[in-house]
């Protein structure tokens, strides 16, 4: 077996086939990127929706929790294929490339907007008392005084999903995507073995999630270290006011 990849990997060394490999690996980088960060927006505005208050709202709250809890709870794979077959039966003429775009956006804003659902739950509300006595709006309240303090809460976890989803974009393949995984179906097909080409794959993955994740880790405990800061330097007075005392 560790001969047969010896045997294949100086025939596997041509521009063609890294070329080929570079921008699958473009292709699942962008899926993630752009399927993620209008998640991130969007999962913003839910939550923005999902915690105004007022009776005339209810109907958006019940919507909201309504598709956060559903989206939480179904498969990917089975998301992109009901996403791909409703867009065809409606006439639509996606790329496939859009088709898992779409699919990632619709459930990673139910993700993330748990992840900053919880990060903005965790500002104290006195500080949303204090900014109403500055005269501010709701939307600059949430903008310039809750936002602000619930990042550091909220970047840690969403960083960590975008990690994750790097990852979980192999499943675009099974919808005919040309990612990663997909790259080593085309090697698998065209006379490597299958243990040299999803090794290979394999590989690839691991040099594009491992440099992420350090500095998820390394983002987390900066983070860290600076809540760690300013609550060593603020007054006491400020901590019992800030605690509601």
């Amino acid at each position: 077996m560790f001969d047969a990849f010896v045997d294949q990997f100086p025939r596997f060394m041509t521009w063609d086939n890294w070329n080929f490999l570079f921008w699958a690996a473009v292709t699942t980088m962008e899926m993630t990127v752009i399927g993620i960060g209008l998640g991130f927006v969007f999962g913003f505005l839910l939550v923005y929706l999902r915690l105004t208050p007022g009776w005339l709202f209810w109907p958006v709250r019940v919507v909201m929790i309504s598709y956060t809890e559903f989206f939480r709870r179904v498969p990917f794979l089975v998301l992109l294929f009901l996403v791909l077959f409703i867009s065809k039966g409606l006439g639509f003429d996606f790329s496939l490339f859009a088709v898992a775009c779409l699919s990632i956006v619709i459930l990673s804003t139910a993700f993330l907007g748990e992840i900053v659902r919880a990060g903005l739950e965790s500002v104290h509300h006195n500080q949303w008392d204090a900014a109403s006595v500055m005269n501010f709006s709701r939307l600059q309240t949430f903008r310039y005084v809750i936002v602000p303090q619930a990042w550091r809460v909220i970047l840690p976890p969403a960083f960590a999903f975008f990690v994750m989803f790097v990852k979980d974009t192999s499943l675009t393949s099974q919808a005919g995507v040309l990612e990663l995984t997909q790259a080593g179906k085309y090697f698998n097909n065209n006379g490597y073995s299958a243990i040299f080409s999803y090794g290979t794959i394999l590989v690839i993955y691991f040099a594009l999630s491992y440099p992420l994740t350090r500095l998820g880790w390394w983002m987390e405990a900066r983070l860290r270290r600076s809540r760690l800061g300013e609550a060593r330097d603020r007054p006491v007075e400020t901590m019992l006011v800030g605690r509601g005392a």
